[in-house]
């Protein structure tokens, strides 16, 4: 479902997947720094830092000095980067409403409600967080 997702999106929009979800996540978290990004996709600190590089470079994402620790910034979304968000949401949208059509009964509806309290007692645990 992933691939057809970020299949979808790169046609319709230009971002990836996991491009939208990062944004949206900045957007949802004004305050969000690198690391917050991080421990919100249970990936390494490097490897966030070098994601939100790249979207600084396609001009979507800005890093803002951040008043209260100046040994980190804070993670900004730019015009363009609301923009792009606001172009791919509907694409997203429309391509899970397609993908999950046919599950549309209790036993699907069932699924859904045990991933998530899966993913929560996961989180509560921090079972499978990055270590660094």
């Amino acid at each position: 479902m992933f691939t057809a997702l970020d299949v979808r999106l790169r046609a319709g929009s230009g971002l990836t997947l996991g491009q939208l979800e990062l944004l949206r996540f900045v957007d949802e978290h004004p305050r969000a720094r690198v690391a917050d990004v991080a421990v919100g996709f249970a990936i390494g600190v490097g490897a966030t830092s070098k994601i939100v590089d790249r979207l600084e470079r396609r001009g979507w994402l800005e890093r803002a000095p951040n008043p209260d620790d100046r040994r980190s910034s804070l993670l900004v979304l730019t015009d363009d980067g609301r923009a792009a968000v606001a172009a791919a949401v509907p694409v997203f949208d429309a391509g899970v409403a397609e993908l999950l059509a046919p599950a549309d009964d209790p036993d699907a509806e069932a699924a859904a409600r045990f991933l998530a309290r899966a993913r929560d007692r996961l989180e509560q645990e921090r079972i499978g967080l990055p270590a660094g």
